[in-house]
């Protein structure tokens, strides 16, 4: 098999590539057979116990062959160790050496795949950030905790979008370490929004059904561009994987919004408003819990 050939199961071959910098270090490249490498979370596991190897090592994935192209320096004995621990089956087919026109066409496929996850995360936050403001004041003029809820997602959102931003090009585990920062940051803002929910059922509310309704759809439109922008990429790292996991979570919370509003007008009664906000600080709880829980 040749070089060439690699490629993600279900992607472009240049999107199955772990961004590396100073490739012109490598001298060698190893290819290895991995019976067990089914799945992106075997490649992940790969990726993170490779991560910590001086040299540097760069790394291209062809999960539907199951095999690995190492690229390395005189570290290969130390490379091999690392891939018996996983006990994924791996050995090596053969070992040669790196061409350098090879070598360009892998660093600008590098360039290439940060790119385009950088032009996506821009467009997130700014979709997300502009419609933090705009739920968070329609939320209080409406009096709605269901617009002011799903506001604080927004933040959260547009924040981790932001984290992610910064890991594009960096390595697993300072991916990893962002989606993290972001989990906990959406787990403070849910229990702010819940806080916020037994406020207002304490002190009282008249939601307005028309503007929950309007600014709900609003929502779940641009959280759908968001989900439809970012599904290509979720399996391309933990901040990828975050990212993805609160636009799905906004979806949700937008079309529960939209209900609220129209049981709202339809009963009268602030209950709904009440319930769909409970339920949206829910979601958000149960997102930071997941993202939590994400490994390499």
């Amino acid at each position: 098999m040749t070089k060439d050939n690699y490629e993600c199961c279900g992607c472009d071959n240049e999107e199955s590539h772990e961004p590396n910098s100073n490739l012109e270090q490598y001298h060698s490249v190893s290819h290895f057979k991995v019976p067990k490498m089914d799945c992106p979370s075997e490649e992940r596991m790969i990726r993170m116990v490779l991560d910590d190897i001086e040299p540097k090592v760069a790394i291209q994935c062809d999960i539907q062959n199951r095999t690995v192209a190492i690229y390395h320096q005189n570290n290969l004995e130390q490379i091999k160790h690392k891939m018996d621990s996983l006990n994924y089956g791996a050995y090596i087919v053969k070992t040669e050496s790196v061409e350098s026109t090879k070598l360009a066409s892998i660093q600008q496929q590098n360039r290439d795949h940060d790119a385009r996850q950088a032009k996506i995360l821009k467009w997130l936050l700014l979709i997300n950030g502009i419609m933090f403001l705009v739920e968070m004041t329609i939320g209080w003029i409406a009096q709605s905790t269901g617009l002011i809820a799903d506001s604080l997602d927004m933040f959260a959102d547009a924040t981790v979008y932001g984290m992610a931003l910064y890991a594009v090009g960096h390595t697993a585990k300072q991916k990893l370490t962002v989606a993290h920062l972001s989990g906990w940051l959406q787990l403070l803002l849910a229990f702010g929004a819940l806080f916020e929910v037994f406020r207002r059922y304490w002190f009282g509310s008249e939601p307005t059904s028309d503007l929950m309704m309007i600014i709900g759809l609003l929502a779940l439109l641009a959280n759908v561009v968001c989900l439809w922008l970012i599904s290509a990429q979720r399996e391309q790292g933990a901040h990828m994987k975050a990212s993805w996991i609160f636009s799905a979570n906004d979806v949700i919370a937008n079309a529960g919004v939209i209900l609220a509003g129209a049981l709202v007008a339809w009963t009268g009664s602030r209950y709904p408003d009440l319930i769909i906000g409970l339920i949206i600080g829910m979601v958000v709880l149960f997102g930071a819990i997941r993202i939590l829980k994400l490994k390499s």
